[in-house]
């Protein structure tokens, strides 16, 4: 199972009605973030279990829900989250 794979099983429990992962580490080789092996990663998503939640809020639980992989898998993690009806 690849990386993107196992976010998107993660997120699954935040109950996501749309889910984007992308794996941007193409972008920061050399890093020294990147040198470890762990990636960056862009992840778009829109779940009611955000609804009337603040933004910092709605980033806690995104890394609840990724859980060890933040440390193992996820150097950088660019976090669009959103509820139902608030996408353009």
């Amino acid at each position: 199972m690849t990386r993107i794979e196992r976010i998107r099983q993660a997120l699954a429990a935040l109950q996501p009605v749309t889910l984007e992962v992308v794996d941007d580490s193409h972008k920061h080789a050399g890093h020294e973030g990147a040198r470890d092996g762990r990636g960056h990663f862009t992840v778009r998503i829109v779940s009611p279990v955000f609804a009337g939640k603040a933004p910092l809020a709605r980033h806690r639980a995104v890394y609840a829900a990724l859980g060890e992989m933040m440390q193992t898998d996820i150097h950088a993690l660019a976090i669009e989250a959103k509820a139902p009806g608030e996408v353009a």
